[in-house]
C-alpha cells in the first residue's frame, strides 16, 4: 500500500490548482488533500538536516579551535580558552539581521571547491586584541564608530591571516584547501558574500578571556560550496581519522606536562684537600663561599640562572636566566 503522504495529485487536485492559479486566488484548499497532516517546518534551524550529518565538520572545527589559540596567544600574551559550537544553517539574510551594522566582515576564495567563506568579528572583540597586543589590560573599550582604526585594521590582517592558515591545516587531512583575500565590509547590508535568501552553514567559536565577558567568532560556508563534498563531510571513516588525530595528541600533551620533574639548586661546590679533611673535628666551621648567582638543574642539566632569596619563610631561588642549549 502506497505511503498516503506520497501519494500523486488526482485530476481533480491537478484542475483546481491550475483554476486557482489561473485566477490569483487558490482560495479555500481544505477540499484538497484536506485529509492530509501538514507539519511544520522553520527554515533556520540549528541543525544539519538540510544536508546531512556533516559530522566531520564538527571535527574540523573542533580541531580549527585548538589550533587558533596560537594565532591569539602573541596578542593576549596568554593562552585562551576557544570551543566550538556545533554548525548551523540559515539563510544568510536570518543571520546578518542578527548583527549589528558595525562588524568587520573578510570574504575570502576556497579555490579548490570554487566558493567562498566570511570571517566574522565584532569590533569589541578587535579591540580587545588590540589593546592587549600593544600592552594594554584585557578589557572592553566601549565605543560609538563606525570605521576601525589603521591599527586595528593592521590587527585585522594578522588575525585573518593566521586563522585562515589554521584552518587550511585542520581541512587537510579532508581535502586540501587554499583561500585568497577577495575583500572586506564593515556593514552587513554591503557584503557580497552570496545573495540574501542562500542558505549558509555558520561556524561559531567562543573565546574565553579573564574579566571579561567570552568572545565570538564566526565561520560562514555556503551551502553550495559544501556540497561537492558532501559525501566526504558524511564520512565516518574520515572523521574517525581526525578524531582519532586531535584526541591522541590532546592525551599525549597532557601526559607529557604532567611527568614530574627533579629540580635542584647548586649553592656551592667547594673544593677542599685530602690534609684538611682529615683535621676536620665535631664543632669546627668550615667556610663555604656561596656565589650571588646559583645555578639551576633539571634532571642534571643545568637549565637556569637564578638569585638565592627567601618566600614565605623557605629558601627559594628566583630565576633570572634562561640557559639557551
Amino acid at each position: 500500500m502506497a505511503n498516503e503522504t506520497s501519494r500523486k495529485l488526482t485530476t481533480d487536485e491537478v484542475d483546481a490548482l491550475m483554476e486557482g492559479l489561473s485566477s490569483g486566488d487558490l482560495g479555500d484548499q481544505s477540499g484538497v488533500g484536506g485529509d492530509l497532516e501538514v507539519a511544520p517546518f522553520s527554515f533556520g534551524t540549528d541543525d544539519l538536516t538540510l544536508m546531512g550529518d556533516y559530522y566531520a565538520l564538527r571535527l574540523i572545527n573542533e580541531r580549527f579551535a585548538r589550533f587558533a589559540r596560537s594565532v591569539f596567544q602573541p596578542m593576549l600574551r596568554l593562552q585562551p580558552r576557544i570551543s566550538s559550537f556545533p554548525p548551523e544553517v540559515k539563510s544568510f539574510d536570518e543571520y546578518s539581521s542578527s548583527l549589528d551594522s558595525f562588524m568587520s566582515l573578510s570574504t575570502y576564495r576556497i579555490e579548490e571547491l570554487r566558493g567562498s567563506l566570511l570571517m566574522v568579528f565584532s569590533p569589541s572583540f578587535i579591540s580587545i586584541l588590540t589593546n592587549a597586543y600593544y600592552g594594554g589590560n584585557i578589557e572592553v573599550l566601549k565605543t560609538s564608530r563606525q570605521e576601525f582604526t589603521a591599527t586595528e585594521e593592521r590587527i585585522i590582517e594578522m588575525v585573518n591571516e593566521g586563522l585562515t592558515r589554521e584552518l587550511k591545516t585542520s581541512w587537510k587531512d579532508l581535502t586540501p584547501i587554499n583561500f585568497s583575500r577577495l575583500g572586506r565590509e564593515v556593514n552587513p547590508q554591503f557584503t557580497t558574500f552570496v545573495d540574501a535568501s542562500d542558505l549558509v552553514i555558520i561556524c561559531s567559536f567562543v573565546v574565553q578571556l579573564p574579566g571579561v565577558d567570552a568572545a565570538n567568532f564566526d565561520i560562514l560556508y555556503p551551502l553550495q560550496t559544501l556540497k561537492p563534498i558532501a559525501s566526504l563531510l558524511r564520512s565516518r571513516v574520515q572523521s574517525d581519522i581526525i578524531e582519532d588525530d586531535v584526541s591522541w595528541k590532546e592525551k599525549l600533551e597532557k601526559a607529557v606536562l604532567e611527568v614530574p620533574l627533579k629540580a635542584r639548586a647548586t649553592l656551592s661546590e667547594p673544593i677542599v684537600n685530602i690534609s684538611r679533611l682529615l683535621r676536620l673535628n665535631v664543632g669546627e666551621t668550615f667556610e663555604i663561599p656561596v656565589s650571588e648567582k646559583i645555578d639551576l638543574y633539571v634532571e642534571g642539566i643545568k637549565m637556569f640562572n637564578g638569585d638565592l632569596g627567601e618566600f614565605k619563610g623557605n629558601a627559594a631561588v628566583n630565576v633570572s636566566k634562561k640557559i639557551q642549549k
